[in-house]
């Protein structure tokens, strides 16, 4: 195969020198007070300006004195930079911060020929900003289609070096993923916390959170470094697509392209290999994590100064968001990756039985903390149902499991009929008793009720009412809302209207 042309090379050195940039930018700066660092970051932003721009700068000014101009820019830009290692004023410090960044932005463009009219005149200035916030995002989609340029799976390749590109490809899409699961898991599971948070304080001293803002400073630095002097050497509106310069991305993967017997795209199954084994390497970490601590905290496994009650009544919420997250995992590994070796077929088996087991104990573990929940805060309409849904949740990852080995039945038409049937069975287990019922016995372990929430339930909880204020007759307002409910039935005269709870409040 051919090499790529010179500034092909180049325009791929210009991202990776971006990427760099991005992840010095972060530890120079995020964290820390402005200083020297100031300085040395504005330093390596010219050197990565010069090369970028090498070739591009000299020739005829557009109007007399720009490059002149820009040279002795160079000069306030120097000063400017090195005062905030000499000096401590803050009102400087926050001026020079925004005087620092027009002064390189319009260096920059006199350099390069950019400014339609001198830097004095007011369109200039407009210019300026123009090139500061919006031509920038102009040009997001082009790093990231270099990117997939370096992962494309040329046929003209060795094995070994097809493999490792989907495998890194796996590796870039398995991380915005890992990403949005890591959050929700540290979230639910202070334990699961408590350990991420190791990890970079290994390095660092810091902890997830500050982890996770590293890497989106990074990531966003060097993003826009690379859009902003990509937006210096190339403009916009003077480029029409055939003049635009061709990046090693601006070809389609062969995985994704649609052929004429295509109706869907597929991933690859190396890639979608990858990607499951790092969702499930998580996965099974906070999975031994819930056996540990949640589910053994009795036998006193809990590290000290946890306090179990607290570790256990939250997080319900976010393990239920990633279960339904992990069925559409599921779903895209059943139907959208692409037929490989019978290995290939047996690992993706494996790896989704593997992510449908880990679901289950996120749902046992979510159903545990929420039980524990309602002992502590009592048992509403909205948290029974919550309930319920997980059971449903729970049922379709078992039918999923033999879904994945058994391609016999539609998956689709047993979800459907399995969505139906427990919503029949919701409207049968009388939900407003079963609230009732679980508050009274509450009441009856901890002394706690919340009279006037039992108030808003139906006709439905009459009964165990009733109980309540005949084995508990200290209690007051059961009476009135008792009486509020056979108020309530007896205005209900016609027989058009007969319901069955609401004659049982007549004749009580």
């Amino acid at each position: 195969m051919r090499d790529p042309a010179p500034w092909q090379k180049r325009y791929d050195m210009m991202w990776l020198m971006a990427i760099l940039l991005g992840v010095i930018g972060q530890y120079l700066f995020v964290g820390r007070a402005l200083g020297v660092s100031v300085l040395l970051f504005t330093v390596l932003f010219y050197g990565y300006f010069f090369y970028a721009a090498r070739g591009r700068m000299g020739g005829f000014d557009r109007w007399r004195g720009q490059s002149k101009t820009g040279r002795l820019l160079f000069v306030p830009i120097a000063m400017l930079a090195l005062a905030y290692a000499l000096f401590a004023n803050e009102l400087f410090r926050f001026l020079n911060s925004i005087a620092l960044i027009l002064l390189i932005v319009g260096q920059t463009m006199l350099l390069t020929r950019g400014g339609s009219e001198p830097w004095y005149r007011p369109k200039f200035l407009a210019e300026l900003l123009q090139q500061w916030f919006v031509a920038p995002f102009a040009h997001l989609s082009v790093p990231f289609s270099m990117t997939a340029g370096w992962l494309k799976f040329r046929e003209d390749n060795s094995k070994t070096k097809s493999d490792l590109r989907k495998i890194m490809l796996g590796l870039l899409l398995a991380a915005p993923l890992l990403l949005v699961v890591v959050i929700l898991l540290a979230s639910a599971d202070g334990i699961f916390e408590f350990w991420l948070n190791k990890i970079p304080s290994l390095l660092d001293g810091g902890s997830a959170g500050e982890g996770f803002l590293r890497f989106f400073a990074a990531a966003g630095l060097a993003l826009y470094l690379f859009c902003y002097v990509w937006g210096l050497l190339f403009k916009r509106e003077s480029r029409s697509a055939a003049a635009q310069p061709s990046v090693a991305g601006s070809q389609v993967w062969p995985a994704a392209e649609r052929q004429p017997d295509q109706d869907r795209t597929t991933f690859d199954p190396l890639v979608a290999a990858t990607v499951l084994i790092c969702v499930n390497a998580v996965y099974v970490l906070f999975a031994a994590i819930q056996f540990t601590y949640l589910f053994g905290a009795a036998d006193g496994l809990l590290p000290d100064g946890t306090a179990y009650a607290e570790y256990a009544r939250r997080g319900f919420a976010e393990l239920v968001a990633v279960a339904l997250l992990n069925i559409g995992i599921l779903l895209i590994g059943l139907h959208f990756i692409e037929k490989g070796s019978s290995l290939m077929e047996r690992l993706r088996q494996a790896l989704l039985t593997v992510l449908m087991g880990c679901t289950l104990v996120m749902l046992i573990s979510a159903y545990s903390r929420l039980s524990l929940y309602e002992e502590a805060y009592g048992y509403t309409q909205l948290r029974l149902l919550v309930h319920g849904f997980m059971v449903f949740l729970g049922v379709l990852m078992l039918v999923a499991v033999v879904r994945i080995w058994y391609r016999w039945f539609s998956l689709a038409k047993v979800y459907i009929a399995i969505g139906v049937a427990a919503y029949v069975i919701m409207n049968y287990i009388n939900l407003d008793a079963r609230i009732a019922e679980g508050n009274i016995a509450r009441y009856e372990a901890t002394g706690k009720i919340d009279i006037g929430y039992l108030g808003t339930l139906s006709a439905d909880a009459g009964p165990a009412l009733e109980r309540l204020l005949r084995e508990h007759p200290e209690l007051d307002g059961v009476d009135s809302i008792l009486a509020q409910m056979k108020g309530q039935a007896k205005e209900r005269s016609h027989w058009q209207s007969w319901n069955l709870a609401i004659e049982r409040m007549k004749n009580r």
